[in-house]
């Protein structure tokens, strides 16, 4: 994620407020809200200057002896104590890799986040200020919506960065060979479950009484807080535990037939993941990663397990179909990521203690990772639909969707999972609601432009 400029000012007179699916924004801003662009010499805004939603903590830098990123060079994790009682453990995302051309950066966006380290800084640059919410605490205000406290505000906080290219559970150190023979080979350090490991020994020392627990992680940290969950809860041993992954599915894949089993049977061998899932407990099945959401909730059930992703994800399904079924459309991969995100809904229908909040598609960062940035453009509306003739006059008029009842925001579905130990299940079916949406078309653009 790399932060870039946007050279527009935005003006507006009033202040009337209209209620919309982005939330609290103004009448004025959706109709006559104007981006008034100057070049790049006369006026800049980044996006810190349009979301109100970074932390200024003050971290501490923790640095174990022998945990490293791929290059070989010390990992780092931070941590924000409140204090509190209760501890949030955020897993990082940024892609995946396990071959010479993603790990050595030559497919781009299908490769690996932070190939050469992190530097001493990293928790106070853009991603690590921005990126989560649930870090924050907070709901980010947006021009004229306000900034909101969530959850997680007042929590200890646990930063974990990736840099290791594996969904922070590699146990491999190795040598990719460029096909081609133009380059030198590179040594990558598939070391991300050692890392994980020794930073949840350390917690347990520094925090050795918990209340409630949440482990969570966005995209490849979505994959982390599920795989990692049974052995951050054996660790830490809270008095309540909470796992949210957002975006990071392991979707069932028990042969061949189903779409994710080459990815699964790729990473397995390189990434050295025998050693690793051969410490899970008989529930889980070796030869089946979706198995992780059988073996959680059998292992915990009195914790609360969730998962959020939207139905129109385009970054997290190329990284598990666009290589291993090569010429798929945008179409055919979707297509297949909805097959397989409805086997994995079929799983946690059958888990007591999941529970889902399964959006259609908002216009940031292709429809990946719905507890990003901001909540806007999160929420499910299970019985959304199109608007009847005589409701074209409802304001805004431009959206030619509606949702009549049931709207779950982000935030409220936070409140009621860790506040109120619900168990919510939430889909919502096809639409363009958010792409018609005025003032998610406003902020989609510097959001997308610093992502």
């Amino acid at each position: 994620m790399m932060m870039k400029r946007f050279f527009c000012s935005i003006k507006s007179n009033k202040k009337d407020t209209a209620k919309t699916g982005t939330g609290i924004l103004t009448k004025s801003l959706l109709a006559a809200f104007v981006p008034i662009c100057f070049s790049p010499a006369a006026f800049s805004i980044g996006i810190e200057d349009v979301v109100d939603g970074g932390n200024d903590y003050a971290w501490e830098k923790v640095e174990i002896p022998g945990t490293v990123c791929s290059d070989g060079s010390q990992y780092k994790f931070w941590v924000h104590d409140a204090p509190s009682n209760n501890l949030l453990i955020l897993f990082e995302g940024g892609g995946a890799c396990w071959d010479y051309e993603s790990c050595s950066g030559a497919l781009g966006i299908l490769g690996a986040a932070n190939p050469n380290g992190l530097p001493d800084d990293y928790i106070t640059q853009f991603k690590a200020r921005f990126v989560s919410p649930l870090v924050n605490g907070a709901d980010p205000g947006l021009p004229f919506r306000p900034k909101s406290p969530i959850a997680t505000n007042g929590w200890d906080v646990v930063y974990m960065p990736y840099c290791t290219g594996d969904v922070h559970t590699g146990n491999m150190v190795r040598t990719y060979e460029d096909p081609t023979g133009a380059n030198p080979p590179i040594t990558f350090r598939h070391m991300g479950y050692h890392n994980t490991i020794e930073a949840l020994d350390w917690l347990a020392a520094r925090f050795p009484s918990i209340n409630k627990l949440l482990v969570t992680g966005f995209s490849a940290g979505g994959v982390a807080s599920a795989a990692g969950y049974y052995f951050a809860k054996r660790t830490l041993n809270p008095t309540a535990g909470y796992m949210l992954n957002d975006s990071g599915p392991l979707f069932p894949a028990p042969n061949a037939s189903f779409k994710s089993r080459q990815l699964h049977d790729t990473i397995r061998v390189a990434w050295g993941l025998d050693d690793v899932l051969s410490t899970l407990p008989a529930s889980f099945d070796i030869n089946d990663f979706g198995s992780a959401t059988a073996m959680v909730s059998i292992e915990f059930p009195n914790d609360q397990l969730a998962y959020t992703a939207y139905s129109s994800d385009f970054n997290f399904s190329r990284f598990s179909y666009e290589r291993f079924f090569p010429g798929s459309t945008q179409a055919d991969i979707l297509d297949m990521w909805r097959e397989d995100q409805a086997n994995l809904v079929g799983e946690m229908d059958q888990r007591a203690n999941f529970s889902y909040h399964i959006p259609w598609q908002r216009p940031i960062n292709d429809s990946h990772c719905s507890t990003i940035i901001t909540f806007v453009g999160s929420h499910v509306c299970p019985s959304i639909r199109k608007k009847r003739w005589y409701e074209y006059f409802e304001f805004p008029f431009t959206q030619s969707w509606k949702c009549p009842e049931g709207l779950d925001s982000m935030e409220a579905f936070l409140d009621r999972w860790i506040d109120g130990n619900e168990v919510i299940r939430d889909i919502e079916p096809e639409n363009n609601y958010n792409n018609e949406d005025p003032g998610m078309q406003i902020i989609s653009g510097p959001i997308n432009d610093a992502l």
